[in-house]
């Protein structure tokens, strides 16, 4: 079973926002049982609170429910996980330079659908506080849509 951990800086609007989605786009395909998916931040300050409210309300907007409770960034999540997708090149940074290395996959999120070219940029802008939530859920449907694409092709065994 595949393994996604989405990271952010504070695990409160852009990474607990991109686990929505994914769950929702991976319960939508019927592979709940086949892809696992979660977030952290790199600096979490509020261990085990629930998203912004800006992302929760956001996400109700298109009938997305949240079950994230924020949490930092571990070290045994290079390992724990198959892929750890940071939201922009200073997360990345973070985790290459504070976590080490293991064998998730270490990148950034948005790789996925720029190779699907489904997008023209790398980064997913931070809205928080008052920024456009909007268009960073646009930007997180676009990327979680091309990764569930990827995870499909990547777990189907060759004929």
């Amino acid at each position: 079973m595949p393994s996604v951990l989405f990271v952010c800086f504070a695990n409160l609007c852009r990474s607990p926002m991109a686990e929505a989605v994914m769950k929702h786009l991976v319960h939508e395909a019927g592979l709940t049982e086949e892809i696992a998916v979660d977030s952290a931040g790199t600096h979490c300050g509020f261990p085990g609170e629930e998203p912004y409210f800006r992302t929760i309300d956001t996400l109700f907007e298109h009938g997305i429910k949240s079950t994230c409770r924020t949490r930092r960034l571990e070290r045994t999540d290079l390992s724990d996980f198959d892929y750890v997708l940071a939201m922009d090149r200073r997360n990345l940074t973070s985790i290459e330079r504070q976590y080490g290395s293991g064998s998730a996959d270490v990148r950034l999120f948005l790789s996925f659908a720029q190779e699907a070219g489904t997008i023209g940029f790398d980064e997913v802008s931070d809205p928080y506080p008052d920024g456009d939530y909007a268009t960073t859920y646009e930007t997180i449907m676009t990327g979680c849509t091309a990764l569930l694409d990827f995870l499909r092709r990547e777990d189907t065994p060759a004929p």
